[in-house]
């Protein structure tokens, strides 16, 4: 549920800033090389306009996101690394091109599911850019919208996967209300090193996963939701940028400078100081991605 323009009103302005000591956070999955996701974003954002006459700086418009803007609030709120993700071949490019002319920003090249049933056949393999991502992904099944392209998606996946193993690159998972095809798809292949981002469903396929040694991806659906929490060294901070914002930001457009909400909420349910949160997952994020 969206906040109320009355809980709104509580926020500082332009970007909410957290007093702390300096931390080093990492926000492995965001698309803030997507121009045409954060136009959708801002299109579909609420804020009231109680809040903007009080805080006229907070960032609304177009003009207020574009990538050196973003990267430069989340240096200011101390995420140092960024993931961007690629969710279809052309889009893989755009990342690439984006994380190669940006410090510290890495990429990944992904086929969504989503992207199946217009995906030509073919060897999938072939289209892997020359100059290697940190990742395979985000790719795996999503059928939320129904199992019409169930046979597509699978297919998709499995050459995914074949093609992270021919690269020995860690894979990003996108799985939706789909866990029973991912998990035996899964068997017939040998993969390890994985994280499932924005995990959405049951403590049983949580614990399925995790014994599979998969990392869990959590953003600010965590914050929002009754979410089962993952093991704090099996934990990888992200965002999902522009979508997912957290509490205490619902209702305007997500970023990576909003990661440290999402770390703020993992010390709460663990009982544990923020830099721990951010050491740990942090750790974590070297491990699996090697940045």
């Amino acid at each position: 549920m969206l906040m109320t323009d009355s809980n709104l009103l509580k926020l500082n302005s332009n970007p909410p800033m957290l007093n702390r000591e300096p931390l080093e956070l990492i926000d492995t999955h965001c698309h803030i090389h997507d121009r045409s996701a954060y136009d959708f974003a801002i299109s579909r954002q609420q804020i009231g306009k109680k809040l903007l006459a009080k805080n006229p700086n907070i960032p609304h418009l177009p003009q207020d996101f574009t990538p050196e803007k973003l990267i430069s609030r989340a240096n200011a709120s101390n995420v140092k690394k960024m993931i961007i993700i690629g969710t279809s071949h052309e889009d893989s490019l755009a990342a690439r091109d984006f994380a190669a002319s940006h410090e510290n920003i890495f990429w990944s090249y992904g086929i969504h599911p989503d992207e199946a049933a217009e995906c030509a056949a073919g060897d999938i393999s072939k289209n892997i850019p020359d100059v290697c991502p940190v990742a395979i992904g985000e790719v795996g099944l999503d059928y939320r919208n129904g199992t019409k392209t169930r046979n597509a998606q699978i297919r998709l996946f499995e050459q995914m996967l074949q093609l992270a193993t021919d690269n020995n690159l860690p894979l990003i998972f996108h799985v939706r209300e789909a866990f029973d095809d991912f998990f035996a798809v899964l068997n017939n292949f040998s993969v390890q090193n994985a994280v499932v981002h924005s995990f959405s469903d049951s403590s049983e396929n949580l614990k399925k996963s995790l014994d599979r040694g998969f990392y869990i991806g959590v953003n600010g659906l965590a914050t929002f939701s009754n979410l089962p929490t993952p093991p704090l060294e099996r934990t990888l901070l992200e965002t999902d940028a522009p979508f997912l914002t957290p509490v205490p930001v619902r209702g305007r457009v997500n970023e990576p400078s909003y990661v440290p909400f999402v770390a703020d909420f993992l010390a709460n349910e663990h009982n544990l100081p923020v830099s721990d949160i951010a050491k740990i997952t942090t750790k974590n994020t070297e491990t699996l991605f090697g940045i």
